[in-house]
């Protein structure tokens, strides 16, 4: 039995347990089940299986998509954009920050946030020369 029939089987499976389940909420009432969450959990349990499911996919699909690439690649890739979080860090200040809901945010929380930032423009700002490069490389063309 191929990957594709298990799969169809395991989705018809999770479908019928969420349209009990929904059936099980709706038979209660809108307001009993407003009132006390009361049936709910049997749907969100189909809900987290469902999510789990789909986050192993992407992870096992991402994985073999990295390994059957050109390995060398990635690793140049994964190791700039380490860089670049390095960089944003050291030039990241870390200074106490009152909040508006009157807590503080800690030094190394107010580093993390700059770095962020910074890893967020230093990103746009190659992603948009990046642009220009290819623009101007295909109009000479």
């Amino acid at each position: 039995m191929g990957l594709h029939k298990i799969l169809k089987i395991v989705a018809i499976l999770l479908s019928l347990a969420g349209i009990v389940f929904l059936a099980m909420i709706l038979s209660k009432g809108g307001d009993v089940v407003a009132q006390t969450g009361e049936g709910v959990d049997g749907y969100l349990y189909i809900a987290y299986i469902t999510l789990a499911i789909t986050l192993a996919f992407v992870l096992v699909f991402v994985l073999k998509g990295v390994f059957s690439g050109n390995v060398k690649n990635t690793l140049v890739s994964i190791g700039a954009f380490l860089l670049i979080v390095i960089i944003s860090y050291v030039l990241a200040d870390g200074t106490e920050t009152q909040l508006k809901d009157g807590q503080m945010l800690s030094a190394s929380g107010s580093k993390w946030v700059s770095t962020g930032l910074y890893v967020f423009y230093i990103m746009a700002v190659l992603a948009v020369g990046a642009m220009i490069f290819s623009g101007i490389k295909k109009v000479s063309k």
